[in-house]
């Protein structure tokens, strides 16, 4: 398994720990060479979000990964996590409709759970 297969699965998983709402999986690495996945995901709340994100960087750590760069994590409106070859994108209900990075990364592959 790669290792941006391993990092975009424990991701999920932590994504879905916290009850994250419409986690999506694009594969991109033939789109572009700045990451091989990107992890989508909504919260309803600030709360939810910021426990999302605080999940992935727990669980991703355990497993030996660790995050080039977290922004947006005290507005909690659309926290972005780097890892390198998986950045994860946590947003709230609202924002996520606004920015529609699915549309914006239609090119990538979308991925089931199951297939990582």
């Amino acid at each position: 398994m790669s290792n941006s297969k391993e990092a975009a699965k424990i991701a999920v998983e932590a994504l879905k720990d916290k009850k994250a709402q419409d986690v999506k999986i694009i594969d991109i690495k033939n789109v572009t060479v700045i990451a091989d996945y990107f992890i989508i995901a909504s919260g309803t709340n600030k709360n939810q979000v910021q426990a999302m994100a605080d999940n992935v960087e727990e669980m991703m750590g355990k497993a030996g990964f660790t995050p080039r760069q977290v922004e947006g994590y005290h507005a909690a409106n659309w926290i972005l996590m780097d890892y390198n070859d998986v950045i994860v994108h946590i947003f709230s209900e609202e924002n996520r409709l606004f920015y529609d990075i699915e549309r914006i990364w239609r090119d990538g592959v979308t991925v089931a759970e199951d297939e990582l």
